[in-house]
């Protein structure tokens, strides 16, 4: 409970300050220091005349004319102080005066009464470094990141900071911050599958659900580690099908159904998004592997003008890069390099789109059919030679 002596120190400093604020209110009249001021003013004035006289700034007729002015005014202030040099009091000051000390009186009082009764003087403080060291169910959660935060930057190898942080930043939404605090983790702990699919879900969630290249090289690390791991799986999974390979993201989704227990949690999902791709008239894939993929094609890159440019960028980038690296380790698919030149001349680079058909050339040279087909793609996109 709030002692009476600190009640006193708090109606003690209100009333000060009150007093700083109501004391010029009891003064009726201009003291006697101030009349010196205004005399000291008037007297510069007079010096800055006949400055700008002797300069030229002002004729000597309108010198004359400020001076006479100037010297009126100093001579009735020098007259009004000789005449009174201590000022009368007026009824008007009575009253100003007694509102003061009501105000230094009542404004405590009041304060201190209306604390009481809305207040909570027995509450115990909370000072910043309590909070910090309270536990993270008690404590604030951006008490707790900073606290984190403020360790890592002077112990910037200490793995467990990055644990803690790196789920919280996910809840939070900032998944920018988490992916580089899975990056970090990945640094001083190495590779692992858990991971790997943990930085790619990051890397998916900050392209607004768009499995990056990033993402997905993540993901493929992480398969190779754990061939089972679900997570690694289903967003490999969406990739195929952001990537318009429904057949490949039915068989992954598939299997992963399959081998998945009863009572696992991201089942619904999982049968969710495989009926979606099953609905698009996709059957699954054989367990052989899949062939070349054929991209997003120019209708995709239009049909995400819905999207706002950030996702829709995202989206975009993201299918046609994939595209893009699995042509270059697979350069046998001529319907994947027509889809990327389609993709480019859309998203507004037709030196690339152009480069893909040379790149098609160089790969196609021998067949004449395909040649002619790349030949009719250049025309349509209008790229000429």
């Amino acid at each position: 409970m709030m002692s009476t002596s600190l009640f006193a120190v708090f109606a003690l400093m209100t009333a000060l300050a009150a007093l700083a604020v109501l004391w010029p209110l009891s003064r009726a009249r201009p003291l006697k220091g101030e009349r010196e001021a205004d005399l000291a003013v008037y007297r510069d004035q007079l010096a800055e005349i006949d400055r700008d006289r002797d300069s030229g700034r002002l004729a000597t007729e309108q010198a004359e004319a400020a001076r006479a002015e100037v010297a009126r005014r100093m001579l009735a202030a020098d007259t009004a102080r000789a005449a009174d040099p201590e000022p009368a009091a007026s009824p008007t000051d009575g009253r100003r005066r007694a509102a003061a000390v009501l105000a230094l009186v009542l404004v405590p009082l009041l304060g201190a009464g209306l604390y009481l009764y809305i207040g909570s003087p027995g509450l115990p403080g909370a000072p910043l470094a309590e909070r910090m060291a309270a536990s993270p169910d008690r404590g604030d959660v951006a008490i707790l990141v900073r606290r984190v935060e403020e360790h890592l930057a002077a112990h910037p190898d200490d793995s467990q900071g990055y644990e803690v942080l790196a789920p919280i930043y996910l809840r939070l939404g900032q998944p920018d911050d988490a992916a580089r605090a899975y990056g970090q983790l990945i640094r001083i702990q190495g590779p692992s599958a858990e991971l790997q699919s943990a930085l790619g879900e990051a890397l998916v969630l900050a392209a607004n659900g768009i499995v990056t290249a990033d993402a997905a090289a993540a993901f493929q690390d992480a398969v190779r580690r754990e061939p089972t791991d679900p997570r690694a799986n289903y967003f490999l999974g969406l990739a195929a099908e952001q990537d318009g390979r429904g057949a490949d993201a039915a068989r992954i989704w598939s299997e992963m159904v399959a081998r998945a227990p009863a009572d696992a949690p991201y089942l619904p999902q999982l049968r969710k998004a495989l009926a979606r791709v099953q609905g698009a008239g996709v059957a699954p894939a054989s367990g052989s592997a899949a062939g070349p993929a054929p991209g997003p094609s120019a209708e995709d890159v239009a049909n995400a003008a819905s999207m706002s440019t950030g996702d829709r960028s995202a989206m975009i980038r993201g299918m046609v890069q994939r595209l893009e690296d699995r042509l270059k380790e697979s350069p046998d698919d001529l319907e994947g390099w027509l889809r990327l030149a389609r993709a480019f001349k859309v998203l507004g680079e037709p030196d690339k789109a152009k480069g893909a058909l040379q790149s098609a050339r160089a790969q196609f040279g021998g067949n004449a059919e395909a040649v002619a087909r790349i030949d009719a793609a250049s025309k349509d996109l209008a790229l000429g030679d």
